[in-house]
């Protein structure tokens, strides 16, 4: 199993709280890389896989999950987490941004998404 990259996702109450959030973390050295409104990611420039991710909600989950992990093949990750008896928060589905994922909860009760992202 390859991982790609693990980015800790924040919750923020507001759009507002965002860019207060996006100027703190400017000034660790990261950058606005996306925003869909509803979640934005800052990435290092330098090292473009160390990243955060900003929630004022999650569209399309029951949760904003507290961390993401892309993997290289999130079926393959999905049907593990299956049989080991995990509990899934959402199944996996392919989101029209460009993202397969899942979400599962941790054993400390951490939401974690599993995600990869398709080819276009």
């Amino acid at each position: 199993m390859t991982i790609r990259r693990v980015v800790p996702n924040i919750q923020v109450a507001s759009e507002e709280g965002v860019a207060r959030s996006r100027d703190f973390y400017g000034l660790l050295g990261f950058e606005e890389v996306m925003s869909m409104g509803w979640v934005t990611t800052l990435a290092s420039p330098a090292n473009p896989t160390a990243q955060v991710g900003l929630f004022t909600e999650e569209r399309t989950g029951p949760v904003v999950p507290d961390l993401s992990v892309e993997v290289e093949d999130v079926d393959t990750v999905y049907a593990q987490v299956v049989a080991s008896g995990a509990e899934v928060v959402r199944e996996l589905r392919d989101e029209e941004w460009g993202v397969r994922r899942f979400f599962v909860r941790d054993p400390n009760g951490r939401v974690v998404n599993v995600l990869t992202h398709r080819p276009r």
